[in-house]
């Protein structure tokens, strides 16, 4: 009995100093990405949304550091030039990027870590970290994608035809994710991610 309890000891030691795992989301612009990420950490333990530099305005009732530390032209090419960003990425002509060092420590730590990305920056980042699990969230049709970028008022008409058409662009690598959900229904696709995440997360 002593002798199962000491294995069973070992097993819980080496389960608190597992590796955690990295997730990255992706999806066109106005799926409802952001939002379900958001819901789906309130109900989660040991996962963290990992927070982006980006060279883009901050928006109105965006907080600093909340989820985007917002830099120069010059911070960001800094931060390049000294490798440490995980990824980066142009997009709608503002440069986004991960910082490295934040997300391997966490890693580290065992806390599984969600990058809400775009395609180019994820496939950057899959390259580096092979185990890293991807999920693309789907529009019901890109009509629908329309409707959502004018209802939500953060863009210009021009800004919103400009993301549609990346939007198209980005559809062609859903390919290369493990997973796929179609945000038509909010709650089933926030169900649906949710069970992702504990499925496959680390220990």
């Amino acid at each position: 009995m002593k002798s199962a309890g000491n294995n069973n000891n070992r097993k819980d030691n080496s389960c608190h100093k597992k590796r955690g795992r990295l997730f990255i989301i992706s999806g066109p612009s106005g799926t409802g990405k952001s939002s379900l990420v958001t819901d789906a950490l309130k109900d989660l333990d040991g996962f963290i949304r990992s927070v982006s530099v980006t060279t883009r305005p901050r928006r109105k009732n965006e907080l600093k550091g909340k989820r985007y530390k917002f830099v120069s032209k010059e911070e960001f090419e800094k931060l390049k030039r000294d490798n440490q960003l995980l990824e980066c990425a142009y997009y709608c002509d503002f440069q986004y990027g991960t910082p490295k060092a934040l997300v391997e420590e966490q890693l580290a730590e065992g806390i599984n870590v969600i990058l809400e990305i775009e395609v180019n920056g994820a496939m950057q980042v899959k390259e580096k970290i092979k185990d890293a699990f991807m999920v693309f969230i789907l529009p019901p049709a890109l009509i629908h994608l329309r409707k959502r970028l004018k209802k939500r008022n953060t863009e210009s008409l021009k800004e919103i035809e400009k993301r549609m058409k990346i939007s198209e662009e980005e559809l062609k690598y859903q390919k290369y994710y493990d997973c796929i959900i179609v945000n038509n229904d909010y709650n089933e696709a926030l169900l649906n991610l949710k069970q992702i995440l504990i499925t496959q997360k680390g220990c």
